[in-house]
């Protein structure tokens, strides 16, 4: 009927293992949809492939996209570096597709900082436990005992963020949760700011009357 002007920016965030990236790939199935693939100077996990999962950089390449001014967001997270490249992302929503962002707090408040934070719809994820959200790390069986331990420990600060996002959503059940992630996105796609077209679809109903 018509088209929306510009793309959303969908952000989810999570403490580690309360399902984010389980979520972001379930979604990424999803039509219109463009995944920003973010660069990180931590070694590959098994199966991970690089330019699809992240792009694997060491320190110094890092340094010189941060010195570029090429991010959107950066962070470093458990002594890795993390960052979003901004051109892709920028592209994408001036074409009319969603970009789905899976970082943590610190790139959330970047990112709704930044020339593009008009864009934004921030969704945190939260587990149903704290008891529950250890065992998660435990099965994915990708961490030592002393990472899962730092984890834990940091999820307390993740967690105190939740207030600065537009939506909270509990993970209890992965195909509610994605379910609900989609209610919530449609909603915004749908909002008049996002709809330029619906003006003149209106002068075109009401012309209608006339016709009568």
């Amino acid at each position: 009927m018509f088209h929306r002007k510009d793309g959303i920016m969908v952000i989810l965030s999570s403490p580690s293992g309360a399902g984010k990236t389980t979520l972001v790939k379930l979604l990424s199935k999803e039509n219109n949809f463009f995944i920003s693939t973010s660069h990180t100077t931590r070694k590959p996990r098994p199966n991970e492939v690089n330019g699809k999962d992240y792009y694997f950089v060491d320190n110094q390449e890092f340094e010189r996209l941060i010195k570029n001014d090429e991010f959107l967001e950066y962070a470093e997270v458990f002594g890795n570096l993390y960052g979003s490249p901004i051109a892709p992302v920028s592209s994408s929503i001036d074409d009319g597709y969603d970009v789905l962002f899976d970082v943590d707090w610190q790139g959330s408040q970047q990112i709704k900082n930044s020339n593009l934070g008009k864009y934004v719809l921030s969704i945190f994820i939260l587990p149903p436990s704290i008891e529950e959200l250890e065992s998660r790390l435990k099965l994915r069986n990708q961490d030592s005992d002393d990472v899962i331990s730092s984890r834990m420990a940091k999820s307390v600060e993740e967690i105190s963020h939740w207030p600065e996002y537009d939506y909270v959503v509990v993970n209890d059940d992965i195909d509610q949760t994605e379910e609900k992630l989609k209610i919530i996105i449609t909603a915004e796609r749908l909002r008049l700011s996002q709809q330029p077209g619906i003006v003149e679809f209106v002068r075109g109903l009401n012309s209608e009357f006339g016709d009568r």
